[in-house]
């Protein structure tokens, strides 16, 4: 019995680890800014247009759905996806406000940041690429 429960305490702390991975948030190369948790919350909720550099920012985001973005939106935002989904409809409809652009893919974030100096995005850290710069991991 011992034994049983041992091995179902492992293969539970094991999938939760899987569950639980890494998030990258990702530049431009090209971009020498350093941000932190707050101001990266603040660009993805729209109330920051600029880097600490004073270059305007692009949030790139993953479609709804994808299981890095509900993960970014608990971790960084702190917020469920219905909860900025409500957000953003109340901003979009008083018209103080756009969400981030959606991509449907890690690879499709990567891209549009190597693309992209003004760019910021957010994927899954076994995804990210020598193309792309990481500022923060969570």
């Amino acid at each position: 019995m011992k034994k049983i429960m041992t091995s179902i305490l492992c293969a539970t702390a094991l999938m939760s680890a899987q569950v639980q991975a890494e998030i990258a948030v990702i530049v431009n190369p090209a971009n020498d800014s350093s941000l932190d948790k707050g101001e990266i919350s603040r660009i993805f909720l729209g109330k920051k247009k600029s880097f600490p550099n004073g270059t305007s920012v692009t949030p790139i985001n993953l479609s709804e759905g994808a299981a890095t973005r509900g993960s970014f939106d608990s971790n960084v935002l702190n917020k469920s996806s219905s909860q900025l989904k409500a957000y953003w409809s109340k901003l979009v409809f008083t018209g103080k406000g756009t969400p981030p652009k959606e991509v449907s893919s890690d690879a499709d974030v990567v891209a549009a940041v190597k693309s992209d100096p003004s760019a910021i995005g957010y994927v899954d850290a076994s995804a990210v690429t020598g193309d792309v710069k990481v500022v923060a991991k969570f």
